[in-house]
């Protein structure tokens, strides 16, 4: 089964005001574990960066001014993703943005069906508690240090562990099997003869029998003795 989780960095929050998709970060999953498959781009949104927006994932229009326009990355990206279920946090900002880049390049909209929202699936598994990606990784000992500002694909990265610990985390055994097989491998095992012992004595002794006897004679009307 191939997933590809999947993240976008914008100019603001709403692409039907203008806004646009600055980049994208894309990690597969196959059968729920990475493959160190990615595909990552950086875009020329043809507008200014909000500073707003600019402080949260760092990114300004002197160093996105030289980045390719959606149109010359698009078919790649189509190709990456293939029809391979999305996962994403928040799923309906980063569908309603790329959605919208497509739309406006002539493209059909991926369709909402595909997206697995894993803020949904955070409620769900923990009614109440924060569900953000900062939240999640630090609840599932995800390590986020690195994570300064928000990145496209620094979080899709951050949010594949977070989505296989959602699904009730990874298989131990897989890992257990993988280092037994490493380590193993360099293990001498020496073979010695088998050492018997002497067989410890169970019969009791002369004092032993003697003091039963005594013991057995102070009961009274044994029932071993009627007839």
């Amino acid at each position: 089964m191939r997933e590809i989780v999947f993240d976008t960095e914008t100019t603001g929050l709403d692409p039907l005001q203008g806004h646009r998709v600055v980049e994208i970060g894309c990690v597969e999953l196959l059968n729920h574990v990475a493959t160190g498959r990615i595909w990552q781009t950086y875009l020329n949104p043809e507008r200014d960066m909000p500073v707003e927006a600019s402080i949260v994932h760092g990114l300004k229009d002197e160093f996105l001014c030289k980045q390719p326009l959606f149109a010359t990355v698009v078919e790649a990206f189509l190709e990456f993703i293939g029809d391979a279920p999305i996962i994403a946090h928040n799923a309906s900002f980063d569908m309603g943005f790329i959605n919208a880049e497509l739309v406006r390049h002539g493209y059909p909209a991926l369709a909402k069906t595909r997206a697995i929202d894993t803020v949904s699936m955070a409620r769900r598994k923990f009614p109440g508690a924060p569900a953000s990606l900062d939240a999640l990784c630090k609840r599932f000992g995800v390590d986020a240090s690195s994570r300064h500002v928000h990145g496209a694909l620094l979080d899709a990265q951050l949010l594949a562990e977070v989505y296989l610990e959602l699904l009730g985390g990874r298989q131990p055994g897989l890992a257990m099997e993988a280092e037994t097989a490493s380590v193993t491998e360099d293990v001498v095992i020496e073979e010695r003869a088998r050492e018997f012992l002497a067989p410890r004595p169970h019969a009791p002794s002369e004092e032993e029998l003697h003091a039963h006897e005594a013991f057995l004679a102070q009961i009274k009307d044994p029932l071993w003795k009627r007839t």
